[in-house]
């Protein structure tokens, strides 16, 4: 076991530029796993930050921003109607801001947008609307004039399965370098850049 120290203690006193290195490597990755930590802690899940893609959530998120989410576990939706109810605000509009994948599916870009109002199986989604096929929040981008399902983002409503988390702060314009290293990987595979309606980047 001592010997095990000498090497150790030889190794972080070495000038050797390769040490150097490893010693910097070593660093960086004590750092990334206590905030992976702390953000497990904090927001229940390991990677908690999301890069805006678009302006349907401008003004209160823009393109570039960073913004941070919590799981469900950790907390629970407030809608718009509910937020109007109680004087209750985030990001500068009644309710929560949340993050959902579009029908549950994992190989599309999740939306970040606001829960509006809840509704249950049968209900009109909005006055006059299609009844709503299951229990589910109605969401839309504070930018858009309707909401998703109107507006066929997401034609059903949220089920709360499918919600990612609760946007909690925003970091702005931090995730531009992300957004744009994404972009340049998208080109080199021929593929067009993001496009869509309050879609970020996980």
């Amino acid at each position: 076991m001592a010997e095990l120290f000498d090497q150790v203690k030889e190794f972080y006193q070495s000038d050797n530029p390769w040490a150097e290195v490893l010693r910097d490597v070593l660093a960086v990755a004590k750092i990334l796993i206590v905030f992976a930590i702390i953000s497990q802690l904090v927001f229940g899940m390991w990677t908690p930050m999301r890069a805006i893609e678009s302006g349907s959530m401008d003004p209160h998120m823009k393109v570039g921003d960073i913004v941070f989410i919590q799981d469900l576990s950790r907390t629970s939706i407030v809608t718009y109607q509910d937020g109007a109810a109680d004087d209750y605000k985030s990001f500068g509009e009644f309710g929560n801001v949340i993050l959902y994948r579009k029908y549950g599916r994992y190989d599309t870009t999740p939306i970040i947008h606001r829960a509006m109002y809840y509704v249950e199986a049968g209900e009109p989604m909005w006055e006059r609307g299609p009844p709503a096929s299951h229990a589910g929040y109605i969401t839309k981008g504070d930018h858009n004039k309707h909401n998703d399902q109107y507006s066929g983002v997401c034609t059903e409503p949220i089920r709360e399965e499918w919600v990612i988390g609760v946007s909690r702060f925003r970091v702005p314009y931090a995730g531009y370098v992300r957004l744009a290293f994404s972009e340049i990987i998208q080109m080199l595979k021929g593929e067009p850049p993001n496009s869509g309606s309050g879609n970020e980047h996980p």
